[in-house]
């Protein structure tokens, strides 16, 4: 598989950084652990990797600006380019000794996502994809499953955990999937969420109360893997929204209709 230029940035920048995340991976039990809100933690893993992040993408594209996990928002000189980072998504399972996480990055330009990567260091599993090149999985081209029917399916969601999101309203969603489907799977990281559906591992998936680089990278993957990616109610909102479906233009659909369906109408 020929990379371009750029994706070779990223490829090198995210290798180097997962190599920091896997030898913390090994040592978990002596980090540094910080709470930022209720279930939500950071630890010295996060900010080493993002650092790592930031310093090789800044060095090869320094015009570019910022939206990091934990350093926020850097403004670049060229106003029209910003790389969306998560140096650590999963970190409840990275803390866990779950080996279920991973970097992402996406760069976006003129408000377009052009180009993502989504890399589990423990797996070794680099997905790649840059607007109109497809999508990829280490050198193999991805595409997602093509069921056509979401009784055939297993679909992927997220939980909304303590202190976070409206759990009686995504009980009702989950009801409501759990009786169309094959199967529901909760793995703890957005991004991989999103590559596996890329990958054809998950025939769909859903997910509330995410941010901009949970699902930046994931959503070219799943587009250059021949997936339709929306906001919940359809829209193209997904980055400012902080909700997220995806799936083949059949199960997007009906995927989207059962998430959606009024509360009066579970049963």
């Amino acid at each position: 598989m020929a990379r371009s230029a750029l994706m070779n940035v990223m490829v090198q920048a995210a290798v180097k950084a997962g190599r920091g995340l896997s030898r913390d991976f090994g040592e978990v039990q002596n980090l540094q652990v910080s709470v930022k809100g209720p279930g939500d933690f950071v630890s010295q893993a996060d900010t080493r990797a993002e650092k790592i992040l930031f310093e090789e993408l800044e060095k090869a594209r320094p015009a570019f600006g910022f939206l990091m996990e934990e350093g926020g928002v850097k403004e670049g000189t060229d106003p029209q380019s910003r790389w969306i980072i998560d140096p650590l998504d999963g970190t409840t399972n990275f803390l866990h000794g779950i080996p279920h996480f991973a970097i992402s990055i996406a760069l976006e330009r003129h408000g377009v996502i052009t180009a993502g990567l989504i890399y589990n260091p423990v797996t070794d599993e680099m997905y790649t994809a840059e607007r109109g090149g497809g999508a990829f999985l280490n050198d193999r081209r991805l595409r997602v499953a093509a069921r056509r029917e979401l009784t055939d399916c297993v679909v992927a969601c997220g939980l909304p955990h303590l202190g976070r999101g409206d759990h009686g309203k995504f009980l009702i969603e989950l009801r409501n999937v759990m009786n169309n489907c094959v199967g529901v799977r909760r793995g703890g990281a957005a991004s991989l969420d999103l590559a596996y559906v890329a990958a054809g591992r998950y025939d769909g998936y859903w997910e509330n109360h995410l941010s901009a680089w949970d699902i930046a990278a994931g959503i070219i993957l799943v587009r250059e893997a021949g997936g339709f990616v929306s906001d919940v109610n359809g829209g193209q909102t997904m980055l400012d929204a902080g909700n997220i479906l995806a799936g083949n233009e059949y199960i997007h659909k009906q995927l989207g209709e059962t998430v959606r369906k009024p509360l009066k109408t579970a049963k």
